[in-house]
């Protein structure tokens, strides 16, 4: 991963006021936002580094309260945790019920046809999962699971590609009942395809994404191929009849494929979906994207350009509690990994790499700045710049080798001029090959 997509310090510094994508640490696609106590998490499929087609073996999950520094939270599922699956760990959604998270992946069965498993976590939103049933809820060779709970109670679960199928779960949510039910992909619900033929007759694609606002439900979905654009549809129930509302995304970037997912957080609506905006980035490479829009006086939604720009920050950042230093708005040359002391580090750390943490409020000013870190190696410096990756200089840590990669210690320095709401810089400098790892950082008043 070092050597292709992490190694764009030169690449990226002309954008650093840029926040699409939204992780910059690995490739990542298919977005699915679920929004819980206060916090937006967003669950992404993971495209391996390098690959020529599309190499998929886990999934991903970062959270927000901002909608600009995402934290890491790494992989709590994996192609692993469903004992008969060998490949494809493709797009999926989690929900909430009951207290714990249910997530419905799309994966091969040993059998060669494509299945739908449902993982699910006891222990918060970002898992860890295991598989809750043993086996697949449905398989019919399709793909792409979207997940909604209507405000009956009743669950439903549509999937599709080529064409669009849904059953009604039962409350368990890992099992339904009443048959597989197919969607009637119509012109009139799904928009006629340019040279469509008696399998596509629409510009339905794959990618659904079904929710509900007000009295309307909305099936937003990746359309026509290749290269996709996104769509929508209406209808009056989470079972149609559909009509379809037109473009929410043209065909744009360098994916040859897309995928919706849309939530109201902190009294707007954002649109998530995938490109290949990265350096090194394209179709079997992608990366994950938002969009802040508003939906017309009679509930339609706009057609939305992707933007190196993304949504504005909601709030700001505290810098005076613990904050992780896998909470990253924009970064260059870094990745993250499991630490020992639990949760996430960032690792991969070389001479000018930096993070980019935006809008931390430092009101009237710190006096210092404290960080747990380790070091095989002889260790390096944190500079701390505001502005820019070149910005003012109001710190400098120095780091030293504790003994190994994850021996932490924690370092203190003093910080002069960090005073009002600024966007902050870690700028990590030191002599040739790895420095060291961070874990936490924090200010102090």
């Amino acid at each position: 991963m070092k050597a292709s997509i992490l190694s764009l310090s030169a690449a990226l510094v002309t954008l650093t006021a840029a926040d699409n994508p939204i992780v910059q640490t690995i490739y990542t696609a298919d977005p699915a936002p679920l929004v819980h106590e206060g916090r937006v998490y967003l669950y992404t499929g993971h495209d391996d580094d390098g690959a020529t087609t599309f190499v998929m073996n886990d999934w991903r999950v970062f959270s927000s309260s901002d909608m600009v520094n995402w934290q890491d939270h790494g992989s709590p599922m994996s192609l692993k945790t469903f004992s008969w699956a060998t490949a494809q760990a493709w797009a999926g959604q989690a929900v909430e019920r009951g207290g714990k998270f249910y997530w419905y992946v799309p994966v091969r069965h040993f059998s060669g046809a494509m299945a739908v498993g449902v993982g699910v976590s006891d222990d918060g939103p970002t898992g860890p999962f295991r598989d809750a049933i043993g086996e697949p809820l449905v398989m019919n060779n399709e793909i792409d699971p979207t997940v909604f709970i209507d405000d009956d109670g009743q669950a439903y679960l549509y999937w599709g590609n080529p064409g669009l199928w849904y059953v009604k779960l039962n409350e368990d949510m890992v099992s339904y009942s009443g048959n597989v039910q197919q969607v009637t992909l119509t012109a009139e619900g799904f928009g006629p395809r340019q040279g469509g033929n008696g399998q596509r007759p629409t510009t339905y694609e794959e990618g659904p994404w079904l929710y509900k606002r007000n009295d309307t439900y909305y099936m937003l979905f990746a359309a026509s191929c290749c290269s996709e654009h996104l769509g929508w549809s209406t209808g009056p129930s989470a079972e149609g009849p559909w009509t379809y509302g037109g473009v929410l995304m043209p065909t744009q970037g360098s994916s040859f494929t897309n995928h919706p997912g849309v939530i109201d957080f902190e009294g707007s609506s954002y649109l998530f979906y995938h490109n290949g905006a990265l350096p090194g980035g394209g179709g079997y490479q992608r990366s994950v994207a938002v969009e802040r829009f508003e939906y017309g006086a009679d509930g339609s939604l706009p057609t939305l350009d992707m933007t190196d720009e993304g949504a504005p920050q909601v709030g700001t950042l505290d810098p005076y509690i613990r904050q992780e230093a896998e909470t990253i708005a924009w970064s260059s040359g870094v990745e993250t990994e499991p630490c020992s002391a639990g949760g996430i580090n960032v690792w991969a750390i070389d001479n000018g790499d930096y993070i980019k943490v935006k809008g931390v409020a430092f009101v009237d000013g710190a006096v210092s700045f404290a960080a747990s870190v380790a070091s095989q190696s002889s260790g390096g410096r944190i500079e701390l710049r505001l502005g820019s990756v070149d910005g003012t200089l109001v710190g400098t840590c120095d780091v030293p080798g504790t003994g190994g990669w994850q021996n932490w210690t924690e370092i203190e320095c003093e910080v002069s001029g960090a005073t009002g709401t600024q966007d902050l810089f870690f700028r990590f400098t030191g002599g040739g090959g790895e420095l060291f790892r961070f874990d936490w950082w924090q200010f102090s008043q």
